[in-house]
């Protein structure tokens, strides 16, 4: 396959088919891992996985794409390349402190709880995950947690993170 003889549309295809597949390559992942294993021991290898993997996405992210910013705007400026913010559709508002991320629809726990498995406790996962790929990216950015499962949560928002400089 030659991508400089595709159609733009082509390429979008198979932009979206390889995320999908990303996306379905965790998913599956973590049920192996949960229905072999328990529910304790895939949370806790996920946790592991996601924070190296926020610290080599965020390499590789700064690497090869041009991050124009500083600060808080260029984790979030970084953040836009990261997979699963295209996948999740991360949404981002500028705060007076910095910034607020939110994911008003997951899909790995929307499969989970249509599958009647259930939430499962990400929060720490996504908190190292967020917190490494932060520093870095700029080392004086600090992630709060400020709701994920287990938190409860309102039905369109699934979790909410702050970024900001450290104080």
């Amino acid at each position: 396959m030659n991508f400089s003889e595709m159609e733009e549309h082509h390429v979008r295809e198979y932009l979206d088919f390889l995320l999908r597949q990303y996306r379905l390559t965790d998913a599956y992942w973590f049920l192996a891992v949960e229905d072999t294993f328990g529910t304790e021991a895939a949370v806790k290898l996920n946790e592991d996985i996601w924070s190296r993997m926020g610290r080599l996405a965020a390499r590789e992210i700064e690497e090869r794409f041009p991050l124009e910013k500083q600060g808080v705007a260029r984790v979030l400026e970084a953040l836009s390349y990261f997979p699963w913010s295209i996948i999740t559709g991360f949404e981002y508002e500028e705060t007076a402190g910095g910034a607020r991320i939110t994911v008003p629809y997951c899909p790995p726990q929307a499969a989970r709880v249509r599958a009647g498995r259930g939430e499962f406790s990400c929060k720490a996962m996504h908190l190292g995950e967020f917190s490494n790929f932060a520093k870095e990216i700029d080392e004086r950015v600090e992630v709060r947690c400020l709701m994920a499962p287990p938190d409860p949560h309102p039905e369109d928002l699934w979790c909410e993170w702050e970024v900001r400089l450290r104080e």
